[in-house]
């Protein structure tokens, strides 16, 4: 017992840290079709706003706040600016956002330094479960990843902007014969996409040394969560979240953490090759 229940935490942190980061991902790939290669900055700036609110004074419950917000302008900003102009090339998206991720790499780099930025979580200590102890703060992410998740599954379900969102992925052209603003739902799509990665970012930061190359580790595995899962599906990325992180965390108790994130990968690509669309695709 006092060996599983730090495993099945373990596995539940790196699911939780994956489900956020990939829901904005799978949202935009789903609704837009743009294969964003610079979904894993927003980690990066999500992490370092972190760095700067505490920097100056302020606590990791108002980056907490701050972050997403954020994330959310500048996603909104880069959508109308250079996203939306290539919605219908696949290959110029790819190379916009992969040369945006370079610049806010960059920006990053020259505002903050090349060192390892180090900040502090809101908790301290472990807590006793079950003869086991276990850090107190990852408890706390794992509880309010589910509560984000749960969260946008109401806003999906329930709201008009997630029935827009719902509609345009299904078809763009029929939601527009019914009346939706299509351009306005992928800006806000976008932008929420960025909020919701920036928020992971800000939750991530206190477990790690903060970069502005950290997003980098978590883009292809989004990504792969994203297919495995289905694209455009909240659902699919629970199920894609689940099978990559639960499956790396079990493996990497046995072999090197980089030998288990290529052999999960690997995984993946055979699953796609007999699930193209996913396992629940939107």
């Amino acid at each position: 017992m006092e060996a599983t229940i730090p495993f099945l935490l373990n596995m539940m942190t790196l699911i939780g840290i994956l489900l956020i980061v990939s829901i904005g991902l799978a949202i935009i790939f789903g609704l837009m079709n743009v294969i964003n290669l610079a979904h894993g900055e927003f980690v990066t700036i999500g992490a370092f706003t972190l760095v700067a609110v505490q920097a100056a004074g302020g606590s990791f419950w108002l980056a907490l706040i701050v972050g997403p917000v954020v994330g959310y302008c500048i996603g909104l900003v880069l959508e109308r600016v250079l996203i939306a102009r290539v919605y219908e090339s696949p290959l110029h998206a790819i190379l916009v956002t992969w040369g945006l991720s370079l610049i806010i790499q960059q920006l990053l780099v020259l505002t903050f330094g090349a060192a390892p930025q180090r900040v502090t979580g809101p908790f301290d200590g472990a807590v006793d479960l079950f003869g086991a102890t276990y850090p107190t703060y990852r408890l706390f992410l794992i509880a309010f990843v589910l509560a984000i998740f749960t969260a946008t599954i109401i806003l999906f379900r329930t709201t008009s902007f997630g029935l827009n969102i719902r509609a345009a992925i299904q078809s763009g052209d029929m939601a527009k014969v019914m009346g939706v603003n299509v351009e306005k739902v992928n800006a806000r799509a976008f932008a929420s996409g960025a909020a919701l990665a920036a928020l992971a970012g800000v939750l991530l930061a206190p477990m790690t040394a903060v970069t502005a190359y950290m997003g980098v580790n978590y883009l292809a595995r989004s990504f792969f969560v994203v297919l495995v899962g289905g694209a455009g599906s909240v659902a699919g990325v629970a199920a894609g979240s689940t099978f990559i992180g639960g499956l790396e965390t079990a493996l990497s108790y046995q072999i090197p953490t980089t030998v288990a994130q290529a052999l999960v990968l690997g995984l993946a690509i055979v699953i796609l090759r007999f699930r193209p669309n996913g396992v629940l695709p939107a």
